[in-house]
């Protein structure tokens, strides 16, 4: 049984994987008999899934009818299974039964909301064989098939017990949300690009930190997962601590239909994960730490309170020179005889509002969702990737914003300064 599903080292001790890191969230490229995918590496999910095929001519076998169940407000969507599927990730890293659940709610595509396109998301069959490495620095994944070779890979890295549950990693760490450490039990989740979430409903006498905002939290299988943000005072995995991370906080509506396991208080994700090389060992409940260079990287807030998608490519024209024709000036110098310009067509991205919290700098300045984006501080967006832009809505607070906008095929540009809505304060 243990060989059905599983990913295997073949013929090395070790395979190397290079993967992409949008928004603190890793994707991966995944071959699915014969056809060139992207997937989401995500340890919050028990299973392989497929949400987006763009195009890709992709042939499944042994489809059946089933429902899902996750975050968000619904009670379950549709979907299939397909049994018996190859998958090849890298050179040698391969398996010859994967099986693979197809969403197929649109709603539940997040490729406008990454900037590339995503078909899936994968998770515990990736990781439960093989040691797995994440190197967010060099942003490559390496696999070991050999225990010396991992054994000495890992000695200079921090060891923490982890527990498999449901297939998906948990260990314990200390959340101290005013000046009280609290043990807590939490998902590893890398599908998660937060820093961390906590569930009031399931902690004891929970109070919010001030000053909190509500907030869009993310979309779960089951639709908008809603919620409060704030920060914390700190937050400590093992001997490592983290001060005033940002923290969301979903409503008993988001998680009503998730199956918690138990003594669960919420999930550490990508933007706590980022700031190590990290290394797990589902085999042997381990997981392994060391700093990089992000590590003090201070905890940053879309503060423009704007979401952004992107809507597709358009072809855009872009002006090119085409070198001039000289000839020496007999009183001296050289003449431009003839001067020339060549248009070059390029495919581009629009980026447009996805949406806007209330009360937010974006919201005050008057931009309005489905708003079309030109440029931000003079630069085109078009230019830009979805990533790049909401690094500039994370900056520096105060920073004014100057953003050019197509509104009903009339443009206009709408100007606002960045500013932190959740500061951490002293609770009295």
């Amino acid at each position: 049984m243990n060989a059905q599903d599983s990913f295997e080292v073949q013929d090395a001790k070790k395979t190397v994987i290079p993967f992409k890191l949008i928004n603190n969230l890793i994707f991966i490229p995944v071959n699915i008999n014969g056809a060139e995918l992207t997937f989401l590496l995500d340890t919050g999910v028990a299973e392989t899934s497929i949400f987006s095929l763009e195009n890709q001519d992709l042939k499944l076998p042994n489809i059946e009818k089933i429902k899902f169940s996750g975050l968000g407000g619904a009670a379950s969507i549709d979907g299939f299974r397909s049994d018996n599927n190859i998958a090849r990730i890298g050179k040698n890293y391969v398996n010859y039964s994967m099986t693979i659940f197809i969403i197929v709610d649109q709603d539940f595509n997040i490729s406008s909301h990454v900037g590339i396109p995503v078909n899936g998301i994968i998770g515990y069959h990736f990781f439960k064989n093989h040691p797995v490495q994440i190197d967010y620095s060099s942003k490559k994944i390496t696999i070991y098939n050999d225990e010396t070779l991992f054994k000495k890979k890992i000695r200079n890295f921090d060891a923490l017990n982890i527990s498999i549950e449901r297939n998906k990693p948990y260990l314990f760490a200390d959340v101290e949300m005013t000046n009280e450490k609290k043990s807590s039990k939490l998902l590893i989740d890398l599908g998660n690009s937060d820093p961390l979430w906590l569930f009031p409903i399931l902690i004891k006498d929970f109070v919010y930190n001030r000053p909190n905002i509500d907030d869009f939290l993310g979309r779960g299988f089951n639709g908008d997962v809603y919620g409060k943000r704030s920060r914390i005072h700190n937050f400590y995995l093992g001997d490592f601590k983290f001060e005033k991370p940002l923290t969301a906080m979903p409503d008993e509506y988001s998680i009503q239909h998730v199956n918690m396991v138990e003594s669960r208080k919420g999930s550490i994700g990508g933007d706590i994960m980022r700031r190590f090389t990290v290394v797990f060992d589902y085999a042997n409940q381990k997981i392994y730490l060391r700093k990089n260079g992000n590590y003090n990287d201070p905890f940053h807030f879309n503060m423009s309170g704007l979401d952004f998608k992107q809507d597709g490519l358009e072809w855009t024209k872009d002006v090119v020179n085409l070198p001039a024709k000289n000839k020496d000036n007999p009183n001296g110098g050289v003449e431009v005889i003839n001067n020339s310009l060549q248009y070059n067509f390029v495919l581009k991205p629009i980026f447009s509002i996805a949406g806007i919290r209330k009360d937010s700098p974006g919201a005050k300045a008057g931009l309005q969702k489905d708003d079309r984006l030109i440029s931000i501080n003079g630069k085109k967006t078009a230019d830009m990737t979805l990533n790049k832009i909401m690094e500039m809505m994370k900056s520096d607070e105060g920073k004014t914003i100057n953003i050019l906008i197509e509104r009903k095929n009339k443009q206009m540009t709408l100007s606002f300064t960045l500013e932190d809505p959740i500061p951490y304060q002293e609770q009295e």
